[in-house]
């Protein structure tokens, strides 16, 4: 027992400074998680430029940095703004009345001629309902405007550490999970087990849903600006949201297309269907199989609840914690049935 007692005095003190590192740095812990994910999603590309340039380190790292803006940093910062300052202009519309939602779902509905005839249901109850779940989404949306101006500095202290850090992880990663690996006692072929599950699970929800999710947003939003119909960002945005998850994006763009054919608008309503079905279907058949690849092996059902609850625990963040945590979970299960079954015989 006596021999013991320094060890346990030592692994209380590893415990010890442990979670008070991540106390320390639990401000910073959102930096620090996207700065792994783009690591893992982006280092094939950063081995890539190392084979082209193989006497500048400097050279393919700056090539990668780059590429990440682009890819990331831009389009997002471009879309953010464009949402913000639409929703912020329809949420004043609808405060002073010059927009008034529950009027148009009830307008709409009224073209439908079994409507009036459906038993238990009136106009006035579903375009009551659809109008406050739209001036709901317009006001959550508007209302993070103010936060999000006044949080700018910590939003730039924050992408400027997870592009330092990402730095070290693309040149260093390697090395750096060889060390976790050979500095955790759980077992080698555990550990390595784990860390390829985490890769896999990043790239393909990063590459495989949040690049599809972003095209099939940003192709709706465009077309509903393109044939009129009001808060084309917003549902761009919803497009998106819905694109992660297995419902898809046709919840959005179906409905439109139904409620503009009632209207009497049948080219803007047969354009929605052709763009939709072409489209923004299609990725989703073609583009995102490609993307992924064999890295994702969870059913739709997981990927769905998984994602739901990370949206749910971690904000926007979820969308890729939620299906890692998820896989982690079935992995770590896995293995254990796995040495189940060996001890057994």
């Amino acid at each position: 027992m006596q021999k013991n007692t320094p060890y346990n005095l030592f692994m209380t003190l590893v415990l010890l400074v442990t979670v008070s590192f991540f106390l320390l740095i639990k401000d910073f812990l959102l930096a620090c998680f996207w700065a792994i994910i783009l690591a893992v999603v982006f280092d094939p590309v950063y081995q890539r430029f190392r084979q082209y340039y193989k006497n500048s380190e400097k050279m393919s790292l700056f090539l990668t940095m780059l590429m990440i803006i682009l890819v990331f940093v831009i389009p997002l910062s471009t879309m953010t703004l464009m949402i913000a300052q639409e929703s912020t202009g329809y949420y004043n519309k609808i405060q002073s009345g010059e927009i008034n939602p529950q009027r148009y779902f009830e307008n709409t509905l009224l073209l439908l001629p079994e409507f009036p005839h459906i038993k238990g249901i009136s106009i006035e109850q579903v375009s009551a309902a659809a109008g406050n779940a739209f001036e709901q989404a317009v006001r959550y949306i508007a209302q993070q405007v103010p936060a999000l101006t006044q949080n700018v500095l910590n939003l730039i202290v924050q992408v400027a550490l997870a592009f330092y850090i990402l730095f070290f992880l693309l040149r260093d990663g390697h090395q750096l999970i060889r060390k976790l690996i050979s500095l955790i006692p759980i077992g080698d072929r555990i550990e390595i087990e784990l860390f390829e599950r985490f890769t896999s699970v990043a790239r393909a929800t990063i590459k495989g849903g949040l690049i599809v999710a972003v095209i099939q947003g940003s192709i709706g939003g465009l077309l509903f600006w393109s044939v009129g119909i009001p808060a084309a960002f917003l549902w761009g945005l919803l497009m998106i949201v819905l694109a992660l998850l297995p419902i898809g994006s046709a919840l959005i763009w179906v409905p439109a297309a139904i409620i503009l054919f009632l209207q009497g608008q049948t080219f803007n309503a047969v354009s929605i269907l052709l763009v939709g079905i072409l489209a923004i279907g299609l990725i989703d058949n073609f583009l995102r199989p490609r993307l992924i690849g064999k890295d994702s092996k969870m059913s739709d059902y997981l990927v769905m609840v998984s994602t739901l609850g990370g949206l749910a625990w971690f904000s926007l963040t979820g969308f890729v914690l939620g299906p890692i945590i998820a896989a982690l979970f079935v992995t770590c299960w896995e293995i254990l049935g796995k040495d189940s079954q060996a001890n057994k015989t």
